[in-house]
């Protein structure tokens, strides 16, 4: 058969990809040439511009990409048919191959490879050690108290407009991001429905952002008082906090600088978080901890949770998302979330919940 141009490029790709996927770690360049180098430009081009979209840029994507693979299988199978021989199917697989090589090293360029900048606790001034299960206790307890106390302010201000459109909370957003990292902010991202909306429910996930649109997704059936943390969380990783544990650092941060819906969303995320974390005897005092108001809050979401998911598909995807997360080099996988609580109790934090950032050397 005939080496053509095409298949060479296609090998040199695929070596490419495999180059970046098995690449040593290099966190410290990593975060200087990409993570607040060239990556805050890309994600403040790139984000205003999807969401002046109508629809999310994700469905049209997948859609064009499913046709072209689609296609060109069928055109193999009757090429294969026709002459009787495997060639026109092997060069679909070899095309679709260098296909997905592209895809990952677009993946890489535009977002992924925050996956591999400076973790936040190299970032951050922590406590020596792992926090105490009678510390995580506190924490849900603390969580429990500011709830109490924020929902009849909550409540009686509401959820009104959306997340992007909220002044204070995107003030907010800009205001930790300050604290983390000496890069150019973060565009917020226009919370979206899609057509993975339908999966986001039957699998129990809130949200996700497009690594090829830098658009924030959410699921349809979020509750108006979950919104705020979850477009947070989102647009954390729209700022490049790859990690689940350090989105939802920045995020509940976020929250808690901003007004009273938005602080009791924060707090509802995490209290929902610390409940998920410890044991059953720990999680009956929290919740005993918690006011008629919150404790219906939190009913509400198991319910719209219990109503949508299938058990057996959001076993599955977690899965799925599990070895996804350790393919980039995330080694908790999932068990990453649950990683912000020891997060916000090693931290050391200044009046207002202001992280202490590490001075260069230290």
């Amino acid at each position: 058969m005939k080496i053509t141009s095409r298949a060479v490029a296609e090998s040199a790709l695929l070596v490419l990809a495999l180059l970046a996927a098995w690449a040593p770690p290099a966190p410290a360049a990593i975060e200087g040439w990409f993570a607040t180098g060239i990556y805050p430009a890309i994600q403040r081009s790139l984000t205003p511009l999807s969401n002046r979209l109508p629809f999310a840029l994700i469905d049209l994507l997948g859609a064009v990409a499913v046709g072209l693979a689609g296609m060109m299988l069928a055109r193999a199978a009757v090429g294969s048919i026709r002459t009787r021989k495997p060639w026109p199917a092997l060069q679909a697989v070899a095309h679709l191959a260098g296909a997905a090589a592209v895809t990952y090293l677009v993946f890489l360029l535009l977002w992924g490879l925050n996956y591999r900048r400076v973790p936040m606790t190299e970032r951050l001034v922590l406590s020596a050690g792992s926090p105490s299960s009678d510390a995580v206790v506190q924490l849900g307890l603390q969580a429990a108290a500011q709830l109490n106390a924020l929902h009849a302010a909550a409540h009686r201000s509401g959820w009104r407009e959306p997340p992007w459109e909220d002044g204070a909370l995107r003030r907010a957003f800009g205001e930790v991001q300050q604290f983390l990292s000496d890069a150019a902010p973060a565009a917020p991202g226009r919370l979206k429905r899609s057509a993975l909306g339908y999966y986001f429910r039957w699998t129990g996930v809130d949200g996700m952002i497009n690594p090829f649109g830098l658009e924030v997704l959410v699921n349809p059936d979020l509750l108006p008082l979950e919104r705020p943390f979850v477009a947070a969380h989102e647009w954390a990783h729209l700022a490049g906090y790859a990690d689940e544990s350090e989105a939802s650092f920045v995020g509940w941060l976020t929250c808690v600088r901003a007004s009273s819906p938005s602080q009791y969303s924060g707090w509802l995320a995490l209290y929902w978080q610390v409940s998920g974390e410890i044991g059953v005897e720990d999680r009956a005092r929290v919740a005993g901890a918690l006011a008629g108001g919150p404790r219906a809050d939190v009913d509400a979401i198991a319910a719209r949770i219990r109503r949508g998911e299938w058990p057996w598909l959001r076993d599955a995807g977690w899965r799925i998302y599990d070895d996804y997360l350790k393919a980039n080099r995330v080694q908790e996988g999932v068990r990453s979330y649950g990683a912000v609580i020891t997060l916000i109790l090693r931290a050391r934090f200044e009046e207002g919940w202001v992280p202490v950032r590490r001075r260069a050397g230290r």
